[in-house]
């Protein structure tokens, strides 16, 4: 099973790298010129890398790592980076991720939410959606109270081009649970935030 996959990456790398030899001659460029001969590889390399969230499966990142334990206060993690491609121009964007729970007799292990955060990240993506799916990951394993997503980014589309706003910065959020009934407890959360 393993070599029948690490066939496949190579696959897909090497088609890849024939595509993006292709992109670089439409661009005009001399693909054979040194500073360009094995960037077609490296790009490929690259672009399976950054979206290497295709291939992780939560189940296995998360690893069982949940545990029983009576603790029925909030747990944060703030300031996970986040890196991504926006899905529109395939363009970074990157910034952090904050994110609680409520636990309800369930908590994880905290290495575990910033690999969450990568499972989804490491994708094709646009922000709103991504803060969605974290908060829905963390709500399907943990089944707690509440949880509350918030995401604050930075997007190369809008500063490297299009409008051109280097200062400007994207800020989504999720609430489930608690954290959308209770404004108490949203409260609370975004005040850690502070």
């Amino acid at each position: 099973m393993l070599m029948k996959r690490k066939s496949e990456q190579a696959q897909v790398k090497g088609n890849l790298s024939t595509l993006m030899r292709q992109v670089l001659f439409e661009l005009g460029e001399d693909v054979q010129r040194q500073g360009l001969q094995h960037t077609p590889q490296r790009v490929a390399a690259s672009l399976q890398f950054l979206t290497k969230g295709y291939q992780l499966d939560l189940e296995k990142v998360i690893n069982g790592a949940l545990f029983e334990v009576e603790y029925d206060e909030m747990v944060i993690v703030k300031d996970i980076e986040i890196y991504s491609l926006c899905e529109h121009h395939l363009l970074p964007f990157y910034g952090k991720c904050h994110l609680a729970y409520l636990p309800d007799r369930k908590i994880i292990g905290l290495s575990k939410m910033p690999r969450i955060v990568d499972v989804f990240s490491r994708r094709l993506q646009v922000q709103e959606r991504l803060t969605t799916e974290i908060a829905g990951a963390i709500k399907k394993y943990l089944e707690p109270k509440g949880v509350g997503v918030v995401i604050e980014a930075y997007h190369l589309c809008m500063m490297m081009r299009g409008v051109q706003k280097q200062n400007s910065r994207t800020v989504t959020s999720c609430m489930l649970g608690r954290f959308k009934s209770d404004s108490k407890t949203r409260s609370e959360f975004l005040e850690f935030l502070k």
